[in-house]
Protein backbone atom coordinates (compact mmCIF):
# COMPACT_ATOMS: atom_id res chain seq x y z
CA UNK A 1 0.00 0.00 0.00
CA UNK A 2 2.82 2.40 0.84
CA UNK A 3 4.54 1.76 -2.51
CA UNK A 4 1.27 2.33 -4.35
CA UNK A 5 0.76 5.60 -2.51
CA UNK A 6 4.24 6.82 -3.44
CA UNK A 7 3.66 5.84 -7.10
CA UNK A 8 0.40 7.74 -7.11
CA UNK A 9 1.97 10.84 -5.55
CA UNK A 10 5.04 10.81 -7.79
CA UNK A 11 4.08 9.34 -11.20
CA UNK A 12 7.06 11.15 -12.80
CA UNK A 13 9.46 8.92 -10.87
CA UNK A 14 7.74 5.73 -11.93
CA UNK A 15 7.77 6.87 -15.56
CA UNK A 16 11.43 7.89 -15.40
CA UNK A 17 12.38 4.51 -13.94
CA UNK A 18 10.33 2.58 -16.50
CA UNK A 19 11.75 4.49 -19.48
CA UNK A 20 15.26 4.66 -18.03
CA UNK A 21 15.29 8.41 -18.46
CA UNK A 22 18.42 10.50 -18.00
CA UNK A 23 16.57 13.79 -17.43
CA UNK A 24 13.89 14.69 -14.92
CA UNK A 25 12.09 18.00 -14.40
CA UNK A 26 9.81 18.45 -11.37
CA UNK A 27 7.79 21.66 -11.33
CA UNK A 28 4.23 22.92 -11.46
CA UNK A 29 1.47 23.86 -9.01
CA UNK A 30 1.03 20.41 -7.48
CA UNK A 31 4.69 20.02 -6.57
CA UNK A 32 4.61 22.22 -3.47
CA UNK A 33 1.93 20.18 -1.73
CA UNK A 34 3.66 16.87 -2.50
CA UNK A 35 7.02 18.12 -1.18
CA UNK A 36 5.32 19.44 1.96
CA UNK A 37 3.82 15.98 2.50
CA UNK A 38 7.34 14.52 2.14
CA UNK A 39 8.61 16.69 5.01
CA UNK A 40 10.01 19.54 2.92
CA UNK A 41 12.44 17.21 1.14
CA UNK A 42 12.57 15.37 -2.14
CA UNK A 43 11.09 11.85 -2.06
CA UNK A 44 13.66 9.11 -1.32
CA UNK A 45 12.54 7.20 -4.39
CA UNK A 46 14.04 9.95 -6.54
CA UNK A 47 17.45 8.83 -5.35
CA UNK A 48 16.92 5.34 -6.77
CA UNK A 49 17.29 6.58 -10.38
CA UNK A 50 21.06 6.14 -10.89
CA UNK A 51 20.89 6.85 -14.65
CA UNK A 52 19.86 10.48 -14.16
CA UNK A 53 22.20 13.03 -15.75
CA UNK A 54 19.96 16.10 -15.33
CA UNK A 55 17.66 16.89 -12.41
CA UNK A 56 15.68 20.10 -12.02
CA UNK A 57 13.29 20.95 -9.19
CA UNK A 58 12.25 24.60 -9.34
CA UNK A 59 9.62 26.98 -8.03
CA UNK A 60 8.72 24.97 -4.93
CA UNK A 61 8.27 27.12 -1.82
CA UNK A 62 8.06 24.09 0.47
CA UNK A 63 11.41 22.53 -0.51
CA UNK A 64 13.81 23.32 2.37
CA UNK A 65 16.40 20.57 1.85
CA UNK A 66 17.17 18.05 -0.91
CA UNK A 67 17.09 15.21 1.60
CA UNK A 68 19.51 12.39 2.38
CA UNK A 69 20.62 9.97 -0.30
CA UNK A 70 21.20 12.33 -3.21
CA UNK A 71 24.97 11.83 -3.47
CA UNK A 72 24.78 8.07 -3.04
CA UNK A 73 21.77 7.56 -5.32
CA UNK A 74 22.65 9.83 -8.27
CA UNK A 75 26.34 9.21 -8.99
CA UNK A 76 26.07 10.07 -12.71
CA UNK A 77 24.38 13.44 -12.22
CA UNK A 78 25.88 16.09 -14.55
CA UNK A 79 23.48 18.98 -13.85
CA UNK A 80 21.53 19.77 -10.67
CA UNK A 81 19.12 22.71 -10.82
CA UNK A 82 17.34 23.61 -7.55
CA UNK A 83 16.42 27.23 -8.20
CA UNK A 84 13.60 29.37 -6.76
CA UNK A 85 12.87 27.03 -3.85
CA UNK A 86 13.21 27.57 -0.08
CA UNK A 87 16.51 25.83 0.58
CA UNK A 88 18.20 27.12 3.73
CA UNK A 89 19.60 28.31 5.97
CA UNK A 90 22.19 25.62 5.13
CA UNK A 91 22.22 22.33 3.25
CA UNK A 92 21.77 19.39 5.55
CA UNK A 93 23.13 16.94 4.67
CA UNK A 94 25.69 18.48 2.34
CA UNK A 95 25.26 17.86 -1.37
CA UNK A 96 28.52 16.13 -2.29
CA UNK A 97 30.36 14.14 -3.14
CA UNK A 98 28.97 14.23 -6.69
CA UNK A 99 31.92 13.15 -8.85
CA UNK A 100 30.33 13.83 -12.27
CA UNK A 101 28.50 17.09 -11.51
CA UNK A 102 29.34 19.94 -13.90
CA UNK A 103 26.49 22.42 -13.36
CA UNK A 104 24.97 23.37 -9.98
CA UNK A 105 22.25 26.03 -9.77
CA UNK A 106 21.02 26.95 -6.27
CA UNK A 107 19.86 30.46 -7.17
CA UNK A 108 16.81 32.11 -5.65
CA UNK A 109 16.74 30.19 -2.37
CA UNK A 110 17.18 31.16 1.31
CA UNK A 111 20.72 30.00 1.92
CA UNK A 112 22.57 31.95 4.63
CA UNK A 113 25.73 29.89 5.08
CA UNK A 114 27.42 26.79 3.69
CA UNK A 115 29.65 25.58 6.55
CA UNK A 116 31.40 22.18 6.51
CA UNK A 117 28.83 19.40 6.77
CA UNK A 118 26.02 21.70 5.58
CA UNK A 119 27.48 22.92 2.33
CA UNK A 120 28.40 21.83 -1.16
CA UNK A 121 30.59 18.87 -0.23
CA UNK A 122 33.90 17.84 1.30
CA UNK A 123 37.19 19.53 0.43
CA UNK A 124 39.45 16.49 0.80
CA UNK A 125 39.10 14.75 -1.55
CA UNK A 126 37.16 17.34 -3.59
CA UNK A 127 33.43 16.78 -3.31
CA UNK A 128 32.70 18.38 -6.70
CA UNK A 129 35.84 17.62 -8.72
CA UNK A 130 34.26 18.27 -12.16
CA UNK A 131 32.05 21.25 -11.30
CA UNK A 132 32.32 24.01 -13.91
CA UNK A 133 29.38 26.32 -13.18
CA UNK A 134 28.07 27.32 -9.74
CA UNK A 135 25.13 29.72 -9.36
CA UNK A 136 24.41 30.92 -5.81
CA UNK A 137 22.74 34.20 -6.80
CA UNK A 138 19.63 35.51 -5.07
CA UNK A 139 20.28 33.96 -1.66
CA UNK A 140 21.19 35.45 1.77
CA UNK A 141 24.79 34.34 2.01
CA UNK A 142 26.93 36.44 4.38
CA UNK A 143 30.11 34.53 3.65
CA UNK A 144 31.45 31.91 1.30
CA UNK A 145 32.89 28.62 2.52
CA UNK A 146 36.63 28.93 2.98
CA UNK A 147 37.18 25.57 1.27
CA UNK A 148 35.15 26.37 -1.86
CA UNK A 149 38.22 26.29 -4.13
CA UNK A 150 39.31 22.91 -2.77
CA UNK A 151 35.79 21.47 -3.05
CA UNK A 152 35.41 22.60 -6.71
CA UNK A 153 38.92 23.09 -8.12
CA UNK A 154 37.80 23.12 -11.79
CA UNK A 155 35.25 25.89 -11.39
CA UNK A 156 34.92 28.14 -14.46
CA UNK A 157 31.87 30.29 -13.64
CA UNK A 158 30.83 31.57 -10.20
CA UNK A 159 27.67 33.69 -9.77
CA UNK A 160 27.18 35.26 -6.33
CA UNK A 161 24.93 38.17 -7.39
CA UNK A 162 22.33 39.40 -4.93
CA UNK A 163 23.62 38.11 -1.59
CA UNK A 164 24.90 39.77 1.62
CA UNK A 165 28.64 39.18 1.18
CA UNK A 166 31.03 41.77 2.58
CA UNK A 167 34.26 40.01 1.59
CA UNK A 168 35.68 37.13 -0.42
CA UNK A 169 37.56 34.41 1.48
CA UNK A 170 41.33 34.76 1.10
CA UNK A 171 41.54 31.15 -0.07
CA UNK A 172 39.59 32.01 -3.22
CA UNK A 173 42.48 34.06 -4.62
CA UNK A 174 45.44 31.94 -3.56
CA UNK A 175 47.87 31.13 -6.39
CA UNK A 176 46.57 28.12 -8.34
CA UNK A 177 43.38 27.80 -6.26
CA UNK A 178 40.99 28.28 -9.19
CA UNK A 179 43.12 28.14 -12.32
CA UNK A 180 40.14 27.84 -14.71
CA UNK A 181 37.81 30.49 -13.26
CA UNK A 182 36.87 32.82 -16.13
CA UNK A 183 33.64 34.44 -14.88
CA UNK A 184 33.08 35.95 -11.44
CA UNK A 185 29.84 37.84 -10.72
CA UNK A 186 29.14 39.31 -7.27
CA UNK A 187 27.03 42.37 -8.04
CA UNK A 188 24.49 43.68 -5.53
CA UNK A 189 26.32 42.57 -2.38
CA UNK A 190 28.04 44.50 0.44
CA UNK A 191 31.67 44.00 -0.57
CA UNK A 192 33.94 46.56 1.08
CA UNK A 193 37.27 45.62 -0.45
CA UNK A 194 38.83 43.60 -3.23
CA UNK A 195 42.10 41.86 -2.47
CA UNK A 196 45.13 42.55 -4.73
CA UNK A 197 45.51 38.77 -4.84
CA UNK A 198 42.71 38.66 -7.43
CA UNK A 199 45.59 38.93 -9.93
CA UNK A 200 46.21 35.22 -9.24
CA UNK A 201 43.05 34.33 -11.20
CA UNK A 202 45.00 33.64 -14.36
CA UNK A 203 41.94 32.73 -16.51
CA UNK A 204 39.60 35.51 -15.36
CA UNK A 205 37.87 37.16 -18.33
CA UNK A 206 34.71 38.72 -16.83
CA UNK A 207 34.35 40.42 -13.45
CA UNK A 208 31.12 42.06 -12.24
CA UNK A 209 31.27 43.75 -8.82
CA UNK A 210 28.71 46.49 -9.51
CA UNK A 211 26.52 47.94 -6.75
CA UNK A 212 28.74 47.11 -3.78
CA UNK A 213 30.51 49.25 -1.17
CA UNK A 214 33.99 49.29 -2.67
CA UNK A 215 36.06 52.44 -2.19
CA UNK A 216 39.15 51.31 -4.10
CA UNK A 217 40.04 49.06 -7.00
CA UNK A 218 43.46 47.44 -6.58
CA UNK A 219 45.99 48.27 -9.26
CA UNK A 220 46.91 44.58 -9.36
CA UNK A 221 43.62 43.91 -11.16
CA UNK A 222 45.38 45.13 -14.31
CA UNK A 223 47.76 42.16 -13.98
CA UNK A 224 44.99 39.62 -14.74
CA UNK A 225 46.33 38.45 -18.11
CA UNK A 226 43.00 37.54 -19.77
CA UNK A 227 40.64 40.11 -18.27
CA UNK A 228 38.32 41.49 -20.99
CA UNK A 229 35.27 42.89 -19.22
CA UNK A 230 34.79 44.55 -15.81
CA UNK A 231 31.85 46.27 -14.13
CA UNK A 232 32.32 48.43 -11.03
CA UNK A 233 29.33 50.73 -11.50
CA UNK A 234 27.45 51.70 -8.36
CA UNK A 235 30.51 51.80 -6.07
CA UNK A 236 31.57 55.04 -4.33
CA UNK A 237 35.26 55.14 -5.22
CA UNK A 238 37.69 57.57 -3.58
CA UNK A 239 39.32 58.26 -6.93
CA UNK A 240 36.54 60.31 -8.55
CA UNK A 241 38.16 60.17 -11.95
CA UNK A 242 38.21 56.39 -11.76
CA UNK A 243 34.59 56.41 -10.56
CA UNK A 244 33.65 58.39 -13.64
CA UNK A 245 35.63 56.05 -15.88
CA UNK A 246 33.92 52.88 -14.61
CA UNK A 247 30.61 54.50 -15.50
CA UNK A 248 31.41 55.09 -19.14
CA UNK A 249 34.84 53.93 -20.33
CA UNK A 250 35.87 50.66 -21.88
CA UNK A 251 37.61 48.00 -19.83
CA UNK A 252 40.90 48.50 -21.66
CA UNK A 253 41.04 52.20 -20.67
CA UNK A 254 40.21 51.47 -17.03
CA UNK A 255 42.88 48.78 -16.75
CA UNK A 256 45.43 51.07 -18.36
CA UNK A 257 44.56 53.78 -15.82
CA UNK A 258 45.07 51.27 -12.97
CA UNK A 259 48.27 49.98 -14.54
CA UNK A 260 49.99 53.38 -14.52
CA UNK A 261 48.84 54.14 -11.00
CA UNK A 262 45.98 56.52 -11.65
CA UNK A 263 45.93 60.30 -11.55
CA UNK A 264 48.94 61.95 -9.92
CA UNK A 265 51.02 58.81 -10.24
CA UNK A 266 54.29 60.71 -10.81
CA UNK A 267 53.86 62.81 -7.64
CA UNK A 268 53.04 59.67 -5.68
CA UNK A 269 56.09 57.95 -7.14
CA UNK A 270 58.36 60.71 -5.84
CA UNK A 271 56.70 60.58 -2.40
CA UNK A 272 56.76 56.82 -2.11
CA UNK A 273 60.35 56.39 -3.22
CA UNK A 274 62.26 54.39 -5.83
CA UNK A 275 60.97 50.96 -4.72
CA UNK A 276 57.38 51.79 -5.64
CA UNK A 277 58.55 53.31 -8.94
CA UNK A 278 60.50 50.13 -9.75
CA UNK A 279 57.39 48.09 -9.07
CA UNK A 280 55.35 50.20 -11.50
CA UNK A 281 58.14 49.99 -14.09
CA UNK A 282 58.13 46.20 -13.89
CA UNK A 283 54.35 46.25 -14.24
CA UNK A 284 54.62 48.33 -17.42
CA UNK A 285 57.22 45.93 -18.80
CA UNK A 286 54.91 42.98 -18.13
CA UNK A 287 52.14 44.85 -19.96
CA UNK A 288 54.38 45.39 -22.99
CA UNK A 289 55.28 41.71 -23.05
CA UNK A 290 51.60 40.79 -22.93
CA UNK A 291 50.76 43.23 -25.71
CA UNK A 292 53.48 41.75 -27.89
CA UNK A 293 51.57 38.46 -27.76
CA UNK A 294 48.19 40.08 -28.06
CA UNK A 295 47.91 39.26 -31.76
CA UNK A 296 48.34 35.57 -31.02
CA UNK A 297 45.65 35.73 -28.35
CA UNK A 298 43.23 37.45 -30.74
CA UNK A 299 43.91 34.77 -33.35
CA UNK A 300 43.20 32.10 -30.74
CA UNK A 301 39.93 33.82 -29.77
CA UNK A 302 38.94 34.12 -33.42
CA UNK A 303 39.54 30.41 -33.90
CA UNK A 304 36.98 29.53 -31.25
CA UNK A 305 33.52 28.30 -32.13
CA UNK A 306 30.64 29.85 -30.23
CA UNK A 307 27.28 28.17 -29.66
CA UNK A 308 24.67 30.23 -27.85
CA UNK A 309 21.77 28.33 -26.31
CA UNK A 310 18.44 30.18 -26.27
CA UNK A 311 16.25 28.93 -23.40
CA UNK A 312 12.54 28.44 -24.04
CA UNK A 313 11.83 31.14 -21.45
CA UNK A 314 13.78 33.64 -23.61
CA UNK A 315 11.98 32.64 -26.81
CA UNK A 316 8.66 34.40 -27.55
CA UNK A 317 7.49 31.58 -29.86
CA UNK A 318 9.31 28.31 -29.02
CA UNK A 319 8.72 25.30 -31.24
CA UNK A 320 7.15 22.24 -29.60
CA UNK A 321 6.62 18.62 -30.62
CA UNK A 322 3.77 16.57 -29.17
CA UNK A 323 4.25 12.79 -29.25
CA UNK A 324 1.22 10.58 -29.79
CA UNK A 325 0.85 7.10 -28.25
CA UNK A 326 0.89 5.46 -31.71
CA UNK A 327 4.69 5.76 -32.03
CA UNK A 328 5.39 3.77 -28.88
CA UNK A 329 5.77 0.43 -30.68
CA UNK A 330 7.25 1.88 -33.88
CA UNK A 331 9.92 4.53 -33.24
CA UNK A 332 9.20 6.12 -29.85
CA UNK A 333 12.09 8.57 -29.35
CA UNK A 334 12.48 12.03 -30.87
CA UNK A 335 14.58 15.12 -30.10
CA UNK A 336 14.35 18.48 -31.87
CA UNK A 337 16.34 21.72 -32.02
CA UNK A 338 16.35 24.99 -33.93
CA UNK A 339 19.68 26.35 -35.20
CA UNK A 340 19.91 29.93 -36.47
CA UNK A 341 22.77 31.59 -38.29
CA UNK A 342 23.95 28.99 -40.83
CA UNK A 343 25.44 30.33 -44.06
CA UNK A 344 24.85 27.87 -46.90
CA UNK A 345 25.10 30.31 -49.82
CA UNK A 346 28.80 30.41 -50.76
CA UNK A 347 30.28 27.78 -53.08
CA UNK A 348 29.60 24.20 -52.11
CA UNK A 349 28.54 24.95 -48.51
CA UNK A 350 25.13 23.32 -48.99
CA UNK A 351 26.66 20.25 -50.60
CA UNK A 352 29.14 19.89 -47.73
CA UNK A 353 26.30 20.22 -45.20
CA UNK A 354 24.27 17.44 -46.84
CA UNK A 355 27.38 15.25 -47.18
CA UNK A 356 28.12 15.72 -43.49
CA UNK A 357 24.59 14.59 -42.66
CA UNK A 358 25.05 11.50 -44.84
CA UNK A 359 28.33 10.71 -43.09
CA UNK A 360 26.62 10.91 -39.69
CA UNK A 361 23.95 8.52 -40.97
CA UNK A 362 26.64 6.07 -42.01
CA UNK A 363 28.71 6.30 -38.83
CA UNK A 364 27.01 7.39 -35.59
CA UNK A 365 23.51 6.48 -36.82
CA UNK A 366 24.79 3.05 -37.92
CA UNK A 367 23.17 3.34 -41.36
CA UNK A 368 19.98 4.71 -39.79
CA UNK A 369 19.46 1.59 -37.67
CA UNK A 370 20.30 3.46 -34.44
CA UNK A 371 18.77 6.81 -35.40
CA UNK A 372 17.76 9.02 -38.32
CA UNK A 373 18.49 12.72 -38.85
CA UNK A 374 16.17 15.11 -40.67
CA UNK A 375 16.90 18.78 -41.38
CA UNK A 376 14.32 21.35 -42.47
CA UNK A 377 14.17 24.99 -43.59
CA UNK A 378 12.65 26.63 -40.50
CA UNK A 379 10.77 29.20 -42.61
CA UNK A 380 8.63 26.39 -44.03
CA UNK A 381 8.00 24.64 -40.70
CA UNK A 382 4.65 25.51 -39.14
CA UNK A 383 4.37 24.46 -35.51
CA UNK A 384 3.35 23.06 -33.17
CA UNK A 385 4.35 19.67 -34.58
CA UNK A 386 2.88 16.22 -34.01
CA UNK A 387 5.03 13.09 -33.97
CA UNK A 388 2.75 10.17 -34.67
CA UNK A 389 2.39 6.91 -36.63
CA UNK A 390 -0.10 6.11 -39.42
CA UNK A 391 -0.99 3.11 -41.55
CA UNK A 392 0.98 3.16 -44.85
CA UNK A 393 -2.18 3.71 -46.87
CA UNK A 394 -3.08 6.82 -44.81
CA UNK A 395 0.33 8.51 -44.71
CA UNK A 396 0.73 11.06 -47.53
CA UNK A 397 3.96 12.95 -48.20
CA UNK A 398 5.66 14.93 -50.97
CA UNK A 399 9.07 13.21 -50.79
CA UNK A 400 12.27 15.06 -51.67
CA UNK A 401 12.50 15.27 -55.47
CA UNK A 402 9.28 13.34 -56.06
CA UNK A 403 5.55 13.85 -56.44
CA UNK A 404 3.06 13.42 -53.60
CA UNK A 405 2.44 9.78 -52.76
CA UNK A 406 1.08 7.58 -50.01
CA UNK A 407 3.76 5.83 -47.99
CA UNK A 408 2.52 2.49 -49.26
CA UNK A 409 3.01 3.60 -52.89
CA UNK A 410 6.38 5.24 -52.15
CA UNK A 411 7.78 2.14 -50.49
CA UNK A 412 6.57 -0.05 -53.36
CA UNK A 413 8.13 2.33 -55.89
CA UNK A 414 11.44 2.33 -54.00
CA UNK A 415 11.38 -1.48 -53.85
CA UNK A 416 10.95 -1.66 -57.64
CA UNK A 417 13.80 0.81 -58.13
CA UNK A 418 16.01 -1.23 -55.79
CA UNK A 419 15.28 -4.39 -57.77
CA UNK A 420 16.15 -2.58 -61.01
CA UNK A 421 19.43 -1.40 -59.45
CA UNK A 422 20.34 -4.97 -58.55
CA UNK A 423 19.67 -6.15 -62.10
CA UNK A 424 21.69 -3.35 -63.70
CA UNK A 425 24.65 -3.68 -61.35
CA UNK A 426 24.38 -7.45 -61.10
CA UNK A 427 24.86 -7.38 -57.35
CA UNK A 428 22.72 -7.36 -54.23
CA UNK A 429 23.79 -3.98 -52.79
CA UNK A 430 21.75 -0.86 -53.53
CA UNK A 431 22.27 2.86 -52.91
CA UNK A 432 20.32 5.90 -51.76
CA UNK A 433 17.04 5.57 -49.88
CA UNK A 434 16.69 1.99 -51.08
CA UNK A 435 19.21 0.86 -48.44
CA UNK A 436 16.78 1.70 -45.62
CA UNK A 437 13.59 0.00 -46.78
CA UNK A 438 14.27 -3.06 -44.62
CA UNK A 439 13.90 -0.90 -41.50
CA UNK A 440 10.14 -0.79 -42.19
CA UNK A 441 9.74 -4.54 -42.49
CA UNK A 442 6.91 -5.88 -40.31
CA UNK A 443 5.63 -2.40 -39.34
CA UNK A 444 1.86 -1.96 -39.42
CA UNK A 445 2.24 1.79 -38.92
CA UNK A 446 4.92 4.17 -40.19
CA UNK A 447 6.28 7.09 -38.09
CA UNK A 448 5.86 10.64 -39.34
CA UNK A 449 6.18 14.26 -38.23
CA UNK A 450 3.16 16.43 -39.07
CA UNK A 451 2.95 20.24 -39.05
CA UNK A 452 0.03 22.38 -37.92
CA UNK A 453 -1.37 22.39 -41.51
CA UNK A 454 -1.64 18.60 -41.41
CA UNK A 455 1.24 18.13 -43.88
CA UNK A 456 3.76 15.35 -43.26
CA UNK A 457 7.22 16.96 -43.27
CA UNK A 458 9.21 13.89 -42.27
CA UNK A 459 8.88 10.12 -42.78
CA UNK A 460 11.75 8.53 -40.81
CA UNK A 461 13.86 6.62 -41.57
CA UNK A 462 13.13 7.14 -45.30
CA UNK A 463 12.77 10.78 -46.38
CA UNK A 464 11.81 14.37 -45.67
CA UNK A 465 9.20 16.48 -47.43
CA UNK A 466 9.85 18.76 -50.37
CA UNK A 467 7.87 21.39 -48.42
CA UNK A 468 10.71 21.99 -45.92
CA UNK A 469 13.67 21.25 -48.21
CA UNK A 470 16.99 22.92 -47.32
CA UNK A 471 18.15 25.46 -49.92
CA UNK A 472 21.17 27.69 -50.37
CA UNK A 473 19.13 30.59 -49.00
CA UNK A 474 18.33 28.66 -45.80
CA UNK A 475 19.91 30.21 -42.71
CA UNK A 476 17.60 28.96 -39.92
CA UNK A 477 17.04 25.22 -39.60
CA UNK A 478 14.84 22.85 -37.64
CA UNK A 479 16.62 19.60 -36.79
CA UNK A 480 15.08 16.32 -35.67
CA UNK A 481 16.60 13.02 -34.62
CA UNK A 482 14.40 9.95 -34.19
CA UNK A 483 15.30 6.52 -32.86
CA UNK A 484 13.84 3.19 -31.90
CA UNK A 485 16.76 2.58 -29.53
CA UNK A 486 16.83 5.26 -26.82
CA UNK A 487 16.38 8.94 -26.08
CA UNK A 488 20.06 9.27 -25.18
CA UNK A 489 21.06 8.04 -28.64
CA UNK A 490 18.96 10.86 -30.12
CA UNK A 491 20.65 13.45 -27.90
CA UNK A 492 24.17 12.17 -28.56
CA UNK A 493 23.63 12.33 -32.31
CA UNK A 494 22.03 15.77 -32.06
CA UNK A 495 25.13 16.94 -30.13
CA UNK A 496 27.35 15.65 -32.93
CA UNK A 497 25.18 17.26 -35.62
CA UNK A 498 25.15 20.69 -33.95
CA UNK A 499 28.93 20.62 -33.39
CA UNK A 500 29.55 19.69 -37.02
CA UNK A 501 27.28 22.52 -38.15
CA UNK A 502 29.31 24.95 -36.03
CA UNK A 503 32.57 23.69 -37.57
CA UNK A 504 31.17 23.92 -41.09
CA UNK A 505 29.70 27.38 -40.56
CA UNK A 506 33.03 28.74 -39.32
CA UNK A 507 34.84 27.19 -42.27
CA UNK A 508 32.30 28.80 -44.62
CA UNK A 509 32.67 32.22 -43.02
CA UNK A 510 36.46 32.05 -43.16
CA UNK A 511 36.46 31.05 -46.83
CA UNK A 512 33.37 32.92 -47.94
CA UNK A 513 35.12 35.33 -50.28
CA UNK A 514 37.33 32.70 -51.87
CA UNK A 515 34.51 30.17 -52.34
CA UNK A 516 32.18 32.80 -53.80
CA UNK A 517 34.73 33.50 -56.55
CA UNK A 518 35.02 29.81 -57.38
CA UNK A 519 31.28 29.12 -57.28
CA UNK A 520 30.05 28.31 -60.79
CA UNK A 521 26.84 26.58 -59.79
CA UNK A 522 23.89 28.23 -61.61
CA UNK A 523 21.80 29.09 -58.59
CA UNK A 524 19.99 32.40 -58.32
CA UNK A 525 20.24 32.31 -54.55
CA UNK A 526 24.03 32.45 -54.76
CA UNK A 527 23.86 35.62 -56.87
CA UNK A 528 21.66 37.55 -54.44
CA UNK A 529 22.90 40.71 -52.86
CA UNK A 530 24.11 40.13 -49.30
CA UNK A 531 21.45 40.45 -46.63
CA UNK A 532 22.75 42.86 -43.97
CA UNK A 533 20.74 41.04 -41.31
CA UNK A 534 22.35 37.70 -42.24
CA UNK A 535 25.89 38.85 -42.85
CA UNK A 536 28.17 37.24 -40.28
CA UNK A 537 29.04 39.70 -37.58
CA UNK A 538 32.05 37.61 -36.77
CA UNK A 539 33.84 38.76 -39.91
CA UNK A 540 34.75 41.99 -38.16
CA UNK A 541 33.85 41.55 -34.50
CA UNK A 542 35.28 38.10 -33.79
CA UNK A 543 33.56 34.73 -33.58
CA UNK A 544 29.93 34.71 -34.72
CA UNK A 545 27.86 32.26 -32.68
CA UNK A 546 25.27 29.85 -33.96
CA UNK A 547 22.13 30.18 -31.87
CA UNK A 548 20.62 26.87 -30.75
CA UNK A 549 17.02 27.30 -29.61
CA UNK A 550 15.53 24.78 -27.22
CA UNK A 551 12.68 22.61 -28.55
CA UNK A 552 10.36 20.89 -26.10
CA UNK A 553 8.92 17.42 -26.69
CA UNK A 554 5.62 16.87 -24.86
CA UNK A 555 3.66 13.72 -24.06
CA UNK A 556 -0.02 13.37 -25.11
CA UNK A 557 -1.15 15.16 -21.91
CA UNK A 558 1.11 18.13 -22.60
CA UNK A 559 3.68 17.32 -19.89
CA UNK A 560 7.34 17.83 -20.68
CA UNK A 561 9.04 14.71 -21.93
CA UNK A 562 12.39 16.13 -22.98
CA UNK A 563 13.94 19.46 -23.92
CA UNK A 564 17.01 19.90 -26.09
CA UNK A 565 19.55 21.26 -25.49
CA UNK A 566 19.26 20.97 -21.72
CA UNK A 567 22.18 21.79 -19.45
CA UNK A 568 23.25 18.15 -19.67
CA UNK A 569 23.57 18.40 -23.46
CA UNK A 570 26.55 19.83 -25.35
CA UNK A 571 28.41 19.36 -22.07
CA UNK A 572 31.41 17.58 -23.59
CA UNK A 573 32.78 19.71 -26.42
CA UNK A 574 36.25 20.18 -27.93
CA UNK A 575 38.52 22.79 -26.29
CA UNK A 576 38.00 25.25 -29.17
CA UNK A 577 34.21 25.27 -28.73
CA UNK A 578 32.46 27.56 -26.23
CA UNK A 579 28.81 26.97 -25.33
CA UNK A 580 27.13 30.09 -23.95
CA UNK A 581 23.99 29.32 -21.92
Amino acid sequence: MAVAAVSEAWPELELAERERRRELLLTGPGLEERVRAAGGCLPPRLFTLPLLHYLEVSGCGSLRAPGPGLAQGLPQLHSLVLRRNALGPGLSPELGPLPALRVLDLSGNELEALPPGQGLGPAEPPGLPQLQSLNLSGNRLRELPADLARCAPRLQSLNLTGNLLDAFPDTLFRPGALPLLSELAAADNRLRELSPDIAHLASLKTLDLSNNQLSEIPAELADCPRLKEINFRGNKLRDKRLEKMVGGCQTRSILEYLRVGGRGSRARARAEGPEKEDTRKKRRERKQRRESGEGEEEVADAARLLLRVLHVSENPAPLTIRVSPEVKDVRPYIVGAVVRGMDLQPGNALKRFLSSQTKLHEELCEKRTAATIATHDLRSVRGPLLYTARPPQDLKIVPLGRKEAKAQELVRQLQLEAEEQRKQRKRQSVSGLHRYLHLLDGKENYPCLVDTDGDVISFPPITNSEKTKIKKSTCDLFLEVTSATSLQVCKDIMDALVLRMAEMNKHTLENREEESLSDTEPNTASRRLPDPQRSPQGEKDGPCPLVVEQVRVLDPEGSLRVVYPSKADLAVVPPHVTVVR
